[in-house]
């Protein structure tokens, strides 16, 4: 009986050992959540991870050996949660690995990501879009490779080939291990970018009819080409569309759908919403886009009062504002006229143009009845502020003088911000400053009401080498010229300012040479001080040259040209009509000496006279020199010698040598040139142009001058023959140098342009922009023959290069579409290099 007893009793006890060993084991997961027990931890131990340290982990875990926990409790889900935060595991467990009494022992069990290594591309992508990816993915060497890293990786490549139009994009992603590391993995992303998805076609619903128009086009507020015209950079595919591109971009859809309200809105139908829009796939992979318009109602002004304003009238604003009862809403409009209209014909210009620098205007609408809008503009003037203080910043070489005479604001005078904005286009025109760079930065002082005024600029390279090259008289003609563009003729006498040569003062020195060798030379040198005696603007220009041009023998064999020149002349700038005119007069007197010469001129020895008068009404209003935006250049010009034929009592000038014919030169001569800038945006720019030129006779009988005729055709910098007979070359692309000119020249011209310009870097040391041209022009020899609508015709592109030492030079393609007769080769594709502002 005993015997039996022991048998059953060692039985149990090895039933409770094996079930305890089982519950032992277990994940604490399963412990039943209803009954907690607490425990004292006896042990800790990691498993699972082979590079990190075990005490670090244990102790971001906070568990520690002798802590008292429940188990079940929330001191085990803590623990998880703090490895978890570390981001460094893909799976983690808590464990217990025996119990003994009310002592637990622990094991975590954690599994890490593995590190990156490097990442790598596969697909058909370009280098460019790979540098683009990688500087978006911002990925490092190191990095753990959670799943979210992964996933955010192929959302931005995702998103970048989406801004691309490739809206089909796939992104496939592989972990490869990485051998030479440890627990590192290399990321492969597979890319397919798939063919651009393309936009088919774009339906607007929910537009009103208005009337019939005719019966092949509705009459809506807004047609369907002009609703398509607004969305910028969502367009249609069309076989013509070059410079927008027809794919679809989630971003330019976005701000494409408010220019489309805000125009409605501008048009009085403050209600109008895009109820809702629809983009669709189609089998051939475009994109249809279906936009549902909801116009409402338009709504008009009615009652407009002004509050607040003391120094103008009711009357005096009503008529600057331009709004009248019944006109439609237009909130744009009224902004800028109350605001800021780029002509300064504003409310806001209005005060602040007179000294009320705290001035302030808020329009109100105080009541909508059915679709009218009364408004109340309540204005705070304040009092007048006055200039304190007029600083210039940033002029490291220029003189302060020089800056200073420039600007036209002055302390003491009442606040103008027209005269700020005009002091900045000033300096922009010195072309000592970065005109991307200038900047004005106002202080005011409420207090006292005074304000304080800063210029900021930034010099850049203004001095040019001039390297030129070109073809006379069978021969290579080569051209340097240096021009000082900041010349100080003041500190000539001194060491110091030497650097390299006097600068600062804003005078100018150009000096020039030509040569092919001993066969032609020519120098010239020319000097302006643009402000004579310092205290208004009024220059004075000198100028001296020689040329000669021989076979380069000595004695009776000799042969040449030499030709002797001196120009005085005087600008000013004048106030009327306004002050963007400008007035210059010159006194030009040259000589011409022949000795046994065969070349230009119709007798070989002896020497003619041009004594001249020019006088050159310009008008300016461009806002920078290098690439204008706004603004235009007009000048006419009359340039004219006595008549000498009034006092030589010849009657019969047909039987006289030709030497005495022009032993002094006589003309007259009208050039008209006309320049308009009209920009599309800050980098898209059309420059248009009309010029026009006309050289005539007093003289019937003597007829008119061989010299100073116009020849038209090419780059206009072909050979010397434009010193030596005073010819002047117009260019124009497309046809060759001088092919579209009698061969003695034309006495009248006319030349038609139109140029698109993209500035590709606006960068002061190095301003580049490409052009595509349309230009038309001819010349003719009697005012009979002239027509100025029968015109030869080109077309073509090219490039500008500011480099500051060399300035602008440039390289066009034109192609002339109209023969020239007697010349089959001057039209058709021409290269044309040019040197210096040619628009």
């Amino acid at each position: 009986m005993d015997r039996k007893i022991l048998i059953l009793a060692l039985i149990i006890c090895c039933f409770y050992q094996i079930e305890a060993q089982v519950a032992i084991n277990k994940d604490l997961s399963i412990i039943d959540y209803n009954k907690p027990n607490e425990y004292i931890i006896g042990g800790i131990t990691i498993s699972g991870t082979k590079y990190l340290d075990h005490s670090t982990l244990i102790n971001i875990s906070g568990l520690s050996v002798g802590k008292r926990i429940f188990i079940p409790g929330e001191k085990i889900s803590t623990a998880v949660k703090k490895l978890w935060n570390q981001g460094l595991f893909s799976d983690i467990k808590i464990s217990a690995t025996k119990i003994q009494g009310n002592s637990i022992f622990l094991d975590l069990y954690v599994q890490e990501h593995p590190r990156l290594s490097k990442f790598k591309f596969i697909g058909k992508i370009k280098k460019s879009e790979i540098t683009s990816i990688k500087e978006k993915l911002k990925l490092m060497k190191g990095k753990v490779l959670t799943q979210n890293v992964i996933n955010n990786s192929k959302e931005k490549i995702k998103s970048f080939f989406i801004d691309k139009g490739f809206l089909n994009v796939e992104v496939k992603t592989k972990q490869d291990s990485d051998s030479m590391l440890i627990n590192s993995s290399i990321l492969v992303f597979y890319i397919n970018k798939k063919k651009k998805v393309k936009i088919n076609n774009i339906k607007f619903i929910g537009l009103k009819e208005r009337g019939v128009k005719n019966k092949t086009e509705k009459n809506y507020l807004f047609s369907i080409k002009k609703l398509k015209k607004l969305m910028k950079d969502t367009k249609e595919k069309k076989w013509y569309r070059i410079f927008k591109a027809s794919k679809f971009l989630k971003g330019a859809y976005k701000i494409d759908k408010e220019k489309l309200i805000s125009r409605y809105n501008e048009k009085g139908y403050r209600d109008a919403i895009i109820i809702k829009d629809t983009t669709y796939l189609n089998m051939d992979n475009t994109l249809n886009i279906e936009i549902h318009i909801d116009e409402g109602n338009p709504y008009y002004f009615r009652k407009v009062n002004w509050i607040g304003n003391q120094k103008f009238s009711n009357e005096e604003l009503d008529k600057l504002l331009g709004i009248k009862q019944g006109d439609i809403f237009d909130q744009s409009m009224l902004d800028s006229r109350i605001f800021g209209n780029p002509n300064g014909t504003d409310i806001s210009s209005l005060y602040l143009d007179d000294g009320y620098l705290f001035f302030n205007v808020t329009p109100v609408e105080i009541a909508t009845n059915n679709d009218s809008i009364d408004l109340e503009i309540r204005i705070y003037e304040g009092k007048q502020a006055r200039l304190n203080k007029i600083n210039v910043i940033g002029n490291s070489k220029t003189n302060d003088h020089v800056v200073m005479r420039e600007i036209r604001t002055k302390p003491g005078d009442l606040f103008n911000r027209s005269n700020i904005i005009r002091s900045q286009r000033e300096l922009a025109q010195l072309g000592y400053f970065d005109p991307e760079k200038l900047n004005v930065d106002i202080d005011p002082d409420p207090i006292k009401h005074t304000v304080n005024v800063d210029y900021l600029v930034a010099e850049k390279p203004s001095d040019q080498i001039n390297l030129q090259g070109g073809w006379g008289a069978g021969r290579i003609v080569g051209s340097l010229g240096l021009v000082f563009n900041n010349f100080s003729a003041r500190n000539i006498f001194k060491k110091n300012a030497w650097t390299p040569l006097p600068a600062g003062d804003g005078q100018k020195l150009s000096l020039t040479a030509s040569s092919n060798g001993i066969y032609y030379q020519n120098y010239n040198v020319s000097f302006t001080e643009p402000w004579l005696g310092g205290k208004k603007p009024t220059s004075l220009t000198l100028s001296l040259y020689k040329s000669v041009s021989s076979n380069g023998q000595t004695g009776d064999n000799r042969e040449s040209i030499e030709i002797t020149g001196a120009t005085i002349g005087l600008g000013k700038r004048l106030k009327f009509p306004d002050d963007y005119f400008t007035l210059f007069q010159n006194i030009n007197f040259q000589q011409y000496e022949l000795n046994n010469s065969q070349s230009f001129f119709s007798y070989t020895n002896g020497y003619s006279n041009n004594l001249s008068y020019g006088i050159t009404l310009g008008r300016s209003s461009v806002d920078q020199p290098t690439f204008p935006r706004k603004g235009s250049n007009f000048s006419l010009t009359l340039k004219l010698t006595p008549p000498f034929s009034m006092f030589d009592d010849i009657e019969d000038y047909t039987n006289l040598d030709d030497q005495e014919k022009y032993k002094w030169i006589e003309y007259y001569k009208w050039k008209w040139k006309s320049t308009w800038y009209t920009a599309f945006t800050d980098k898209f720019v059309l420059g248009t142009r009309i010029e026009m030129g006309l050289l005539g006779a007093y003289n019937n009988s003597l007829g008119i001058s061989p010299f100073e005729r116009y020849y038209v055709g090419g780059d206009g910098l072909s050979g010397y023959g434009r010193i030596m007979d005073g010819r002047e070359l117009v260019a124009l692309r497309g046809y060759s140098n001088n092919s579209l000119s009698p061969t003695t020249g034309g006495t009248i011209y006319n030349k038609y342009t139109a140029e698109l310009r993209y500035a590709i870097s606006l960068n002061p040391t190095s301003t580049v922009y490409a052009l595509g041209f349309l230009e038309a022009g001819d010349s003719w020899d009697n005012f009979d023959s002239f027509n100025p609508f029968q015109v030869k015709r080109s077309a073509g592109f090219g490039v500008r290069i500011m480099l500051p030492m060399f300035g602008m030079m440039g390289l066009d393609y034109g192609w002339g579409f109209d023969k020239i007769i007697g010349n089959p080769d001057a039209n058709g594709g021409q290269f044309h290099f040019s040197i210096g502002q040619q628009f």
